[in-house]
């Protein structure tokens, strides 16, 4: 099993829709770097867990805990003009280089994990959404930077 970060607008998509969606589940679609697309694509397995995490707040956090429940599939978003994830380009090809997974909420943190709090832990330094320049949408944890988040969040089933 892997260990993924998600990042997400709350005000776009909280963990909260994840968790209020029809059976916790939907499609993460909207991702458009190939970075973090080619993770979605080439590394997502069904079963790999992802910690969400609300970026772009005042106090970006871990939220919850998502499971993959299916691996990458074309992303159709690119191809629909009336879409907020519509690609110009994908549509000009008449095909979509992007793909989609979908998670499926399974724990939410009692206490959100912020940023400040990641920071402080010797033993999460190396995370990836803590270094510099790291932008990316979708990161790799370690199972470790994995268990020491969740500790920290105190995890309540759903």
């Amino acid at each position: 099993m892997a260990y993924w970060l998600m990042k997400t607008e709350p005000d776009v998509f909280s963990f909260e829709h994840l968790a209020n969606a029809p059976r916790r589940t939907t499609s993460w679609e909207g991702v458009r770097n190939y970075q973090a697309r080619n993770f979605m694509r080439d590394e997502f397995k069904v079963g790999d867990q992802a910690l969400i995490y609300h970026s772009n707040t005042d106090d970006p956090a871990v939220v919850g805990i998502a499971k993959v429940v299916k691996e990458g599939y074309t992303d159709e978003t690119a191809l629909n003009p009336k879409s907020p994830y519509f690609d110009e380009r994908a549509k000009a090809k008449g095909v979509s280089p992007w793909v989609m997974v979908d998670v499926k909420a399974i724990q939410r943190l009692k206490v959100p994990v912020t940023r400040s709090l990641l920071k402080k832990e010797p033993a999460l330094k190396d995370m990836m959404v803590l270094q510099n320049g790291s932008r990316l949408s979708i990161q790799p944890v370690t199972a470790a930077e994995f268990k020491k988040v969740v500790a920290l969040g105190k995890p309540e089933d759903l």
